[in-house]
C-alpha cells in the first residue's frame, strides 16, 4: 500500500508554546496511522497559507497545530491551492473559539488521536470580499476588550454579558453606522455597538450563540447585531437577552442568510477569525456552502 503524505503545520508561538512539547509524538501518531509527515514551522502572518499553498499537490491531508489564525491560513491555502484536501485541527492557541464549536479536544496530543482515526466532514466557509474566514467576521464592542478579559470573569458573569453590565455610562459605548443588505433585498440600517457574520456558537472568546441556532453545514451565517442601548433599562434588556440566547429585544437582530451586502460611511476595522481586517465602504460576505473538509473524531 501506497504510503500517504500528511503536511503538518505548527505555529511555534500558539498559546503557551505547548504543541512543541508534544510535537515528537503528535508526528508519532500520525506516523502509525500510515502517514510521511512533512513538518512546518511557521515563521509568520501568511506562512502557513503559502506553505500549504507550496505543498498541496503533494499531500493527501493538511493539519494545522495552532489557534483559529493558523486554522484560518490552513483552509485559505487549501482554498486557494484548488485541491480537496482534507483538513485536520490541532487546537493550541489561547482562545481556540472555533475548536470549541466543533469540540475538539484541548489536549494536543489527544486531538492528534482524533484526526488519525477521524473521519471528514464538510463545513461551510464565509468570504468576506474574498478573504475567507472560518467563523467569524466581527466588529465592534466585543472584538478587542473580549480578548483581555478572563476566563474566570467569562464564567462567572456569562459570556458577552459581563462586558455589557461592566459599562457605566452609555455614552462610553462606540456606535458604528451600518446598512447590511440580504438576499431578499431586506435592509437592516442602524447604529450599532457590535456585529457579527459568524458560523460559529463562539466567537471573540466571550460571546456564544445556542448550539439549537447554529448549523455549520446548511449553507448559511447567522448574523447578530446589537444597537446601542438609549438607557441602563435598554442595556440591561440587552445583557438578559445575551444571557439567555433569545435575541428577543429591540436592540438585537439575530437572523441567517448566505450573502450579505454591508455598507458604511465610517471606516471600521473587522477582525476576522481573530485577525485585524481592515474596512471598506462597501462589502460582500457569502456563505461557501461546504467550502472545506474538516476531519473529526467519530
Amino acid at each position: 500500500m501506497q504510503e500517504k503524505k500528511l503536511l503538518l503545520l505548527v505555529n511555534p508561538k500558539a498559546g503557551q508554546k505547548k504543541v512543541l512539547k508534544a510535537l515528537w509524538e503528535i508526528i508519532d501518531i500520525f506516523n502509525r496511522a500510515g502517514y510521511s509527515v512533512i513538518t512546518h514551522i511557521t515563521a509568520g502572518n501568511n506562512d502557513g497559507r503559502q506553505a500549504v499553498v507550496q505543498y498541496a499537490k503533494d499531500v493527501d491531508v493538511v493539519v494545522c497545530c495552532g489557534g483559529d489564525g493558523t486554522f484560518n491560513e490552513t483552509l485559505s491555502g487549501v482554498i486557494e491551492s484548488g485541491k480537496a484536501l482534507s483538513i485536520g485541527y490541532i487546537p493550541a492557541g489561547s482562545t481556540n473559539d472555533f475548536a470549541c464549536s466543533l469540540n475538539l479536544s484541548g489536549d494536543v496530543v489527544q486531538a492528534a488521536r482524533d484526526i488519525a482515526e477521524g473521519v471528514a466532514d464538510a463545513l461551510d466557509v464565509g468570504s468576506f470580499d474574498g478573504r475567507y474566514f472560518s467563523y467569524v467576521a466581527s466588529f465592534g464592542l466585543f472584538t478587542k476588550a473580549s480578548y483581555a478579559t478572563s476566563q474566570e470573569m467569562k464564567n462567572i458573569f456569562g459570556h458577552a454579558a459581563y462586558l455589557l453590565s461592566g459599562i457605566q455610562e452609555i455614552s462610553q459605548i462606540k456606535t458604528y453606522h451600518l446598512r447590511f443588505v440580504l438576499t431578499d433585498g431586506t435592509e437592516i440600517e442602524d447604529n450599532f455597538i457590535f456585529g457579527a457574520v459568524s458560523n460559529s456558537t463562539r466567537f471573540g472568546g466571550v460571546l456564544s450563540l445556542s448550539k439549537e441556532l447554529v448549523d455549520l453545514q446548511d449553507g448559511k451565517l447567522e448574523l447578530l447585531l446589537i444597537r446601542a442601548p438609549k438607557d441602563i433599562l435598554e442595556l440591561a434588556d440587552c445583557v438578559r437577552a445575551l444571557q439567555q440566547q433569545t435575541y428577543d429585544c429591540p436592540m438585537i437582530t439575530f437572523l441567517k442568510d448566505s450573502h450579505f451586502k454591508i455598507s458604511t460611511p465610517e471606516n471600521i476595522t473587522w477582525t476576522l477569525d481573530g485577525e485585524k481586517e481592515p474596512g471598506k465602504p462597501e462589502i460582500e460576505v457569502t456563505c461557501l456552502h461546504k467550502g472545506i473538509s474538516l476531519i473529526r473524531k467519530k
